[in-house]
């Protein structure tokens, strides 16, 4: 089964993310996906991606990691060469469930469980719009009068936010109101008043619904250490299951100071690219709860991997998403398949809206669980009706 054809696909209305899809020689075809920068993305596919692949069997996954990690000879974190890697991984991976007929949970080892828990990351549609200031910029959303505009709804009326969600079933969100406050300073500092003002939407879920519904502190990494301290020990009182990303992931002794000084588990991180990233996150005790995202960290295979080795600390995985609807779905059946899996991250926003635009199939939620995906590989297809978008680039590499 030889690799004949690739295809780079992205829109201006969603200037980050940017799919790939390979094609085989007997037909079967494979899709992945990434987020950063699709233009370089898309020259490296074409050029560097394009010239190795072309006329190489599909199945040889570990075969094509080990080139695309090892060909740069820099250490790679989260770069351009491992966002292609995580796309490439992803839809070989796609490729060979749907040439053996089985989905890829199976082939990672079947599944552990039948549904997994999820919680709702309070993003609004246009999080990863077409501004591209979605990563922490509380400006988006600002449309109330959708239902999902869940940023709005966190920063304005966590309470009535609370309540939609317990309705629906899920028992744990994350929010973000500090962000807007590192804005102003670099993340250096935060005022009392700040800190008070952050603490808002905590104690109107509080007030409102009790303890029925977990929440997830989410700092993006934003801040330097005294001040993620400061902001997470606050966030205890309330009863925050974790502070994900307090800091930059550049300095693994002070994550581990975060940890020893913070009351609450830390999480990370979606910005750590490999095992060789997580590897000393894990030695050192950095962390409690790992969450790798699939298509910043090297794909499936090495997702599989990291998770492995935080089994052998006895630490729990929540695969990231926030991203993408490959990158969901891949999570799902990673999170079915992991024995450490703890939760599975949803954007309702996302998937009630135009992650349903792009591919053709998702997921099952219900009551607050994700379930079994079904089909062979991933299980869904992108659109067809997004070929015809005008918005649409695509570009082609082929024998």
């Amino acid at each position: 089964m030889k690799i004949n054809k690739i295809e780079t696909i992205w829109f201006k209305d969603k200037p980050k993310l940017v799919f790939l899809r390979i094609h085989t020689d007997d037909g079967i075809s494979g899709i992945g996906e990434t987020y950063e920068m699709p233009a370089a993305f898309e020259s490296y596919i074409h050029s560097e991606g394009a010239k190795y692949l072309l006329g190489k069997s599909a199945l040889d996954i570990d075969k094509h990691w080990t080139h695309f990690y090892r060909t740069p000879r820099l250490a790679l974190g989260k770069s351009l060469e491992i966002r292609v890697l995580s796309a490439i991984d992803m839809a070989l991976w796609d490729i060979l469930g749907k040439h053996l007929k089985q989905p890829i949970y199976q082939l990672l080892g079947g599944a552990c469980r039948e549904k997994i828990r999820v919680y709702n990351t309070c993003a609004g549609y246009d999080y990863v719009g077409d501004s591209g200031l979605g990563y922490h910029a509380t400006g988006q959303g600002l449309d109330a009068n959708r239902p999902y505009e869940d940023l709005h709804a966190f920063l304005h009326h966590a309470d009535s936010l609370a309540e939609s969600l317990l309705s629906e079933g899920y028992t744990q969100m994350k929010i973000w109101p500090f962000d807007r406050y590192a804005e102003n300073n670099n993340g250096n500092f935060i005022s009392l008043e700040e800190l008070k003002q952050g603490l808002e939407p905590f104690s109107k879920i509080r007030q409102s619904v009790g303890d029925e519904i977990d929440i997830a502190l989410e700092l993006h990494n934003l801040w330097n250490l005294p001040s993620a301290l400061k902001i997470a020990n606050a966030v205890a009182d309330y009863g925050a299951v974790w502070c994900e990303d307090p800091i930059p992931m550049d300095n693994i002794d002070s994550l581990v100071d975060m940890r020893q000084k913070c009351s609450i588990p830390i999480c990370a991180s979606e910005t750590v690219g490999t095992r060789w990233g997580f590897r000393e996150m894990f030695e050192k005790k950095a962390v409690d709860i790992v969450m790798p995202d699939i298509t910043w960290t090297g794909g499936i295979s090495e997702a599989k991997k990291i998770a492995a080795m935080a089994e052998c600390y006895n630490l729990p995985v929540a695969p990231h998403d926030c991203v993408g609807p490959l990158t969901y779905i891949s999570g799902v059946h990673l999170s079915m398949n992991l024995p450490n899996a703890l939760i599975q991250e949803v954007v309702r926003a996302y998937i009630n809206g135009w992650y349903k635009d792009l591919v053709t199939d998702l997921p099952r939620i219900d009551n607050g669980y994700v379930f079994l995906p079904e089909g062979y590989g991933l299980g869904t297809d992108l659109n067809p009706g997004i070929f015809e978008r005008s918005d649409l680039m695509c570009k082609v590499s082929h024998i």
